[in-house]
């Protein structure tokens, strides 16, 4: 088993006043290989600047000279996490996305909002009647 210990202690990472944090699940669940270089460059950036709400207003040029891209790699990197919905864009608004699965949609049809039992539930799922 690895024993950790701090390397520099004097530079032990806090928490910064600021809002923003990498979930872990980026790595766990794979969403970063959704994604080349230049996407998870942008998608860094986005984290660190974006507001509680994920919400972010830099312009592309904004962007673009910070992370050193022009607008067509910008434009490629910004659609590459948009199908990996990491993020949401409107212009000029950028949304760093939960990295929850969307709840799923409830029961459809005449039971739609009605109290169910799990047997009725199972019986369903499993092709009988209710």
């Amino acid at each position: 088993m690895i024993i950790k210990r701090l390397i520099r202690p004097e530079r032990l990472r806090r928490v910064p006043p600021g809002f923003n944090w990498v979930d872990h699940r980026l790595v766990s669940q794979n969403f970063i290989g959704r994604c080349d270089h230049a996407a998870l460059a942008l998608y860094l950036f986005l984290v660190t600047v974006s507001d509680v709400q994920g919400l972010s207003y830099y312009s592309d040029a904004a962007i673009g000279r910070r992370l050193k891209m022009d607008l067509v790699q910008l434009a490629a990197a910004r659609q590459q996490l948009a199908q990996a919905d990491l993020i949401a864009y409107q212009k000029p608004l950028y949304q760093v996305l939960a990295l929850d699965a969307p709840a799923s949609p409830g029961p459809t049809g005449e039971r739609a909002g009605e109290v169910q039992s799990a047997g009725e539930i199972l019986r369903r799922l499993l092709g009988g009647a209710s």
